[in-house]
């Protein structure tokens, strides 16, 4: 059961081994996408195409006729990655063995919809995918495995997600072959070290230029590629994709331009300052600051709108 990119690798891997039979892949129905809104496949439900996979798309899982579907592959194990809809214990009793969960944390840290983004804005030096036990609390399960992964102050979202994608399709296959080999107990979550972070909004991307420019960085990290870091300017919505950080100490306000040259967009922030190197204005286009000053004009010192 998967639904979005981060879920396809588990899927492949697990149907590249001669000793799994997946018996259903359950996804979300066609969604309205882009400008004209036709309904578009989930790439979960490509790549089970693509792997000759029968799929099944319930609007709810929790009907009599959702539930006699899955209790009709007779499974031993149901597998879920960013599935999309929350499973009653009714749903989690139907495996004979096993409902297993790939969550992009280390448990019991994250809990929750937004894992990989909380781990970049706190400023952490790793984070992990953890298989678990699903029961009917948010990611409250027994854990089974755990693999950790390094975050460097450069990566976005999008490059710890595919890496955490990649790493739960390992972890998963290593999962269920130690659980068959008797080889893996399930492992109480210590529920007092619990954190819980909520689903994303559109206007979480808005930048504090009081906070320290490492913070800031985190914050343009943790955004891409949704739902994007964004701060205004002459009222202008400018979102930026790409920074670094320069440490210099400087006499201005936070969120002042002070400087703009070849090497981008300088900027005061709650500590140091910091280098928009990538960003997109009203053209809609993705440019490096060299690019975007060429037809959009700053005469520093000018304050970003807070």
């Amino acid at each position: 059961m998967g639904t979005p990119d981060f879920s396809v690798p588990a899927l492949q891997r697990l149907a590249a081994q001669k000793d799994f039979h997946i018996s259903l892949v359950v996804t979300q129905p066609d969604r309205p996408k882009g400008r004209g809104k036709k309904l578009a496949p989930s790439p979960v439900k490509t790549a089970a195409l693509d792997l000759g996979l029968d799929i099944y798309q319930p609007e709810n899982l929790h009907t009599k006729e959702a539930k006699n579907k899955l209790a009709s592959c007779q499974p031993d194990f149901f597998v879920v990655a960013a599935f999309g809809q929350i499973l009653t214990q009714e749903v989690l009793d139907i495996p004979k063995i096993l409902p297993i969960n790939i969550h992009a944390s280390l448990l019991p840290k994250y809990r929750g919809s937004s894992p990989i983004q909380a781990s970049i804005l706190n400023l952490d030096k790793e984070t992990g995918i953890t298989t678990m036990v699903m029961d009917k609390g948010m990611d409250t399960g027994d854990m089974l495995l755990t693999s950790s992964t390094p975050i460097s102050e450069q990566d976005t979202a999008q490059d710890v997600h595919d890496r955490l994608g990649f790493i739960g399709a390992d972890l998963i296959v290593e999962t269920i072959h130690q659980l068959l080999d008797n080889r893996l107990s399930p492992t109480p979550q210590d529920h007092s070290k619990a954190s819980y972070v909520k689903m994303l909004k559109k206007s979480d991307g808005r930048i504090d230029w009081n906070l320290s420019s490492r913070q800031i960085l985190a914050h343009i990290n943790a955004m891409t590629p949704w739902p994007g870091a964004f701060t205004h300017l002459n009222g202008k919505h400018l979102k930026i994709f790409k920074a670094k950080t320069d440490n210099s100490i400087l006499g201005h306000d936070s969120g002042v331009i002070f400087q703009c040259d070849k090497e981008g967009i300088h900027a005061a922030t709650g500590e140091g300052c910091l280098v928009i190197l990538e960003l997109m204005g009203a053209s809609g286009k993705r440019l490096k600051a060299g690019d975007f000053l060429c037809g959009n004009k700053i005469d520093p010192p000018v304050k970003f709108d807070l």
